[in-house]
This record gives C-alpha cells, sequence and structure tokens, in this order.
C-alpha cells in the first residue's frame, strides 16, 4: 500500500469510532467518489485550526477573544454551568430550558487517563467562579465514576466562594418505563425525588 494512502487511514483512525477497517472505507471513499468533499474536508480542518481558539469566559470554541454567547446580553449573567464538552453546551441549548452562562472544561477528571486539574486548568474555572455576577454554580458534569469525581471536586474548589452550588437531577428519562429501568436509575429517580404539593 502507498505510504501516503496508508497516513490518510492512520489519520482517519484518531476519529472516535473509527476502526482500521472504516478508515480504509472512508480513505478510498474520499479518494475515489469524492474528491470535491475531501478537499472541503480538509480545509475545513486546516482553517479551524488557523482560526479557531478559545473563549475567555467561558472556554468554548470560536473566532474571537470571547464568544457570542457569552456577550449576549439577553443571557442570566448570574448562572454558571460548567459542563465536560462543548456537545454537551449544543444539547442543553436544544432544550431552552436554560439562559444562563456556560464554563466548558472539554473533559472529565480521569487519572488513569493523565487527565488531572492541571490539565483540565481547573484554575480558570476558579477564576471564572470568582466573578461577583454569578450567584449559583450549576454542575453538569455526567453521571459517570469520572463525571462524579470532577463535580465532587469542583464543588470543594468553589465552596468557599459563598455561592449557590447545584448538580443537574439524575432519574428516569422522559417517555421511559419502570420495568424496563435499570435498578441504579431507578434506585436514583426514588432517592432524588420532589415534592409536587
Amino acid at each position: 500500500m502507498s505510504k501516503v494512502l496508508n497516513d490518510l487511514i492512520e489519520s482517519l483512525k484518531c476519529l472516535p469510532g473509527v476502526g482500521p477497517k472504516s478508515a480504509t472505507r472512508m480513505a478510498y471513499y474520499l479518494l475515489q467518489r469524492d474528491p470535491n468533499g475531501a478537499k472541503n474536508l480538509a480545509n475545513s480542518i486546516l482553517n479551524s485550526f488557523k482560526l479557531l481558539g478559545k473563549c475567555k469566559s467561558c472556554n468554548n470554541f470560536c473566532e474571537t477573544t470571547i464568544c457570542d454567547l457569552c456577550l449576549d446580553q439577553s443571557r442570566d449573567n448570574s448562572v454558571l454551568c460548567i459542563i465536560e464538552m462543548p456537545t454537551d453546551l449544543l444539547m442543553f441549548e436544544q432544550t431552552h430550558s436554560y439562559d444562563g452562562l456556560y464554563y466548558i472544561l472539554m473533559g472529565r477528571l480521569s487519572p488513569l487517563d493523565g487527565i488531572g486539574p492541571k490539565e483540565l486548568d481547573m484554575n480558570s474555572l476558579y477564576e471564572r467562579c470568582k466573578d461577583e455576577n454569578i450567584q449559583e454554580i450549576i454542575i453538569a458534569t455526567n453521571f459517570t465514576k469520572e463525571g462524579d469525581a470532577t463535580s465532587t471536586f469542583i464543588t470543594e474548589l468553589v465552596k468557599d466562594l459563598n455561592k449557590k452550588i447545584s448538580r443537574i437531577a439524575r432519574g428516569m428519562p422522559s417517555g421511559s418505563e419502570i420495568e424496563y429501568t435499570d435498578t441504579g436509575t431507578l434506585a436514583q429517580a426514588i432517592s432524588e425525588r420532589k415534592n409536587i404539593n
């Protein structure tokens, strides 16, 4: 196999969920069936690295020093939601139920993978949480061992700021049936129940 083709296949394997067979199919598809798409993809990737940086306020990718979302005066600047990844921000925004600000960790604590507080730049998070406008900090990390550990770390990190700290609730997903719900989720739904009267 050509070294250039092999390099392309190896490069495609860096994508999540893409193994050797998928990478090989993608490479041949791009070269044989969609060369213009391949060129656009290559240009888009290069432009992303040239033009995108991180927002000084929320840590999201953007082309300016402060992103449009952080500059939006209609958002509630008294609430800061801490999330793991930019994709989490997209999900929150699709709900149309949250109008506060965000801070994106770009990961979660995972000592086995070599990701600690330094790698997530927890000092920047702490500085962001110190903002006098922020009255509530919502921790919205995933409900995994790493997400829970990250939540606990953040809670300890910011507790001296004397601000309201909350964690998103966990429980049964909307539209689910009890008989098909796993016991851990059901137990969490019971323990985190809310009063309705």
